[in-house]
């Protein structure tokens, strides 16, 4: 936004009988107690973090591990066999965690 600096510029006794103003024309409004209830049903659909879920059922189906996949002994993740890194005492290790 443009500024023209040559416009008059108001005085602080200008900035003052203003604020005065205002100030008694905000005494004479009352303030409104009303509640915005949109607000108070839109905030019933947020789930917050750490929300208690026990009464939620998931329905998960749950396969055991196949021929070519493997546990890794230091992450727990379930792999492929092409990511063994090493095997060590019966263990075996992903390539992340081998690195």
């Amino acid at each position: 936004m443009a500024t023209d600096y040559d416009a008059p510029r108001k005085t602080e006794e200008d900035l003052n009988e203003d604020s005065i103003e205002e100030l008694k024309s905000r005494r004479t409004d009352k303030p409104s107690a009303v509640v915005d209830v949109d607000e108070t049903d839109l905030a019933e659909g947020y789930e917050l973090p750490g929300a208690d879920l026990s009464g939620e059922e998931l329905l998960v189906r749950v396969l055991p591990a196949q021929a070519d996949e493997f546990t890794c002994a230091s992450c727990f993740l379930v792999r492929h066999r092409s990511q063994i890194a090493r095997e060590k005492d019966g263990l075996k290790y992903c390539t992340e965690c081998e690195g």
